[in-house]
């Protein structure tokens, strides 16, 4: 089932549909990023892109290291 999330950027109300599983996790990421309840500059959505991005590349480094400790450990049995 979709649903409707919306966010107001220099004043323009946009409105995404996702589906609901996912729109819960959206709708708590949004919150802590953005002013949902009012109006949101170009600014602060750029903050919130780099903020994820960062979040992103954490990640990515993590799972390249797990990756090489599991390929280490495979190599040592």
């Amino acid at each position: 089932m979709k649903k409707k999330i919306s966010l107001r950027i220099n004043s323009t109300p946009f409105n995404i549909d996702v589906e609901e599983e996912f729109a819960r996790y959206l709708q708590k990421a949004m919150q802590d990023d953005f002013n949902i309840e009012g109006n949101n500059d170009i600014k602060i959505m750029l903050q919130a892109y780099v903020r994820k991005n960062y979040e992103l590349y954490e990640n990515e480094k993590r799972m390249q290291q797990i990756s090489q400790k599991i390929s280490k450990s495979l190599d040592e049995a």
